[in-house]
């Protein structure tokens, strides 16, 4: 018999809802809006292959510096991680502070203390301001976690993170050879068709064999 869900911490949003922290037994934690499941901590493949890809080449460079954007359960962040050397600065923007500090509390165990890893700095912002304020060529790579992936309805213009102003702004604050990786719901042609016409080298993967698989953009700027 399964155990129950046990609500661990809950508040409400101006955009969307109620968000609640859920746990049944160790390592099993569920994010929830309303009755929509945002993050499940049994369900990492495709945020693990996200951390991985767009952290590519990076294991021996001096220092690299790379954003993501979403925090979650820190699951990208620990791929992240995992990936960069100890001389690494990431930059997380993670809009709501109570996330962060799941993270630094009962989730914790999920990544091995991800979050308070010396090498990251939190910010608590909104990633497309964060990346519309940064200076050119700052970032190896900027890797995008966030539950609103791009989609075939996105604005292919002024959407703040998946339009073509947007991404022509994160081209800007990539290094040269730099990676932008995205994570989304669904391949969507138009998305990877704007990423190509910025000048990126893009491909999207779709991790694991079988069952239903997430996309993973990775866009190499030249």
């Amino acid at each position: 018999m399964a155990l129950p869900w046990k609500t661990l911490d809950r508040f409400t949003t101006e955009d969307e809802g109620i968000l609640e922290l859920r746990q049944r037994g160790k390592g099993d934690y569920l994010i929830t809006v309303g009755p929509q499941v945002l993050m499940n901590s049994k369900a990492q493949r495709s945020e693990i292959a996200l951390g991985q890809l767009g952290c590519e080449g990076l294991q021996k460079h001096p220092a690299p510096r790379v954003l993501v954007g979403g925090l979650g359960m820190a699951i990208t962040l620990r791929a992240v991680l995992n990936a960069l050397p100890a001389t690494a600065q990431v930059v997380v923007a993670e809009l709501n502070p109570k996330i962060h500090e799941w993270c630094l509390g009962p989730l914790a165990e999920l990544t091995d203390g991800a979050a308070a890893d010396p090498r990251v700095t939190v910010e608590i912002a909104d990633v497309a301001e964060l990346i519309r304020q940064t200076p050119g060529e700052s970032f190896d790579a900027i890797i995008l976690d966030l539950y609103r992936g791009p989609h075939p309805k996105t604005d292919k213009r002024g959407d703040p993170i998946y339009g073509s102003r947007a991404i022509e702004r994160t081209r800007t604050a990539l290094k040269p050879g730099g990676t932008f990786a995205v994570w989304g719901e669904n391949p969507d042609a138009g998305f990877e068709g704007r990423l190509a016409a910025a000048g990126f080298r893009v491909r999207c993967e779709r991790p694991g064999k079988g069952g239903y698989r997430h996309a993973v953009w990775v866009a190499k700027k030249p």
